[in-house]
């Protein structure tokens, strides 16, 4: 049982019950679900998630997950995706689900373990090799971040046809060629704004890239959306 708190983006653990044959866990009742649910689920009742809406998850993820890489032992999440980033009633993100996190030394840059996770957001060199990191969790994110812009799970079928199963291979062919308005989600109806869609993407490549010591730490990727965030605005 894991109780992480302290920080707004984290999912926090309000009590538990245990039995001889169960365990009970009670955690703030999320009213719009998971970014998945929101994403691939919704009733047609419900209206799809909005660009502003899309980037706040972007950046309050980011921040929960800087938040456990930082922390005294370091937590390494293991199961980043959109899924496992629960949204309340105004659509802030927590992240949850942490049946799947290991406690690391802070002097230790990697721990080897069985492999867990969920396909299409495992990292290469977890894979390979049984060995996680902070960056393994970075992977994730970036896996997530492509799920909330293009809508898209990390692996479909549907794109046999291009033969691009693999979300990843197919951003990055599109991204290739400049076609960046092909990899937003059509639920936004081109209610984004261009400049920022090819940033949140180009995080994503970052995050995503196949060698871990290319990949940035959670803390540069929650610095690199609030600078962004703040030049918007101006």
């Amino acid at each position: 049982m894991v109780n992480i708190g302290g920080h707004q983006n984290i999912l926090p653990l309000l009590g538990f019950c245990t039995t001889s044959t169960e365990l009970m866990l009670v955690y703030p009742y999320m009213a719009n679900r998971s970014v998945a649910t929101c994403l691939r689920e919704r009733p047609l009742s419900k209206p799809p998630l909005n660009w502003t809406t899309r980037r706040k998850i972007a950046l309050g993820s980011a921040r929960g997950l800087s938040y456990l890489h930082d922390h005294d032992p370091k937590i390494i999440h293991r199961d980043v995706k959109a899924g496992n980033i629960l949204l309340d009633e105004l659509f802030e993100p927590f992240v949850g689900d942490f049946g799947l996190v290991k406690f690391m030394d802070c002097r230790d840059t990697e721990v080897t373990t069985i492999v867990r996770g969920t396909v299409g957001h495992i990292a290469p060199e977890y894979i390979a090799t049984g060995k996680c990191s902070e960056k393994t969790d970075v992977f994730g994110y970036g896996m997530m971040l492509l799920e909330v812009i293009t809508g898209q799970r990390p692996f479909d079928f549907a794109r046999l046809g291009n033969k691009d199963v693999s979300l990843l291979d197919w951003v990055k062919k599109l991204y290739t060629v400049r076609q960046l308005y092909l990899l937003a989600d059509p639920d936004l109806h081109g209610n984004y704004l261009e400049a920022e869609l090819e940033q949140l993407i180009k995080i994503a490549l970052l995050c995503t890239q196949a060698s871990p010591m290319d990949r940035p730490r959670m803390i540069e990727v929650v610095r690199f959306l609030e600078r962004d965030s703040l030049a918007m605005k101006r």
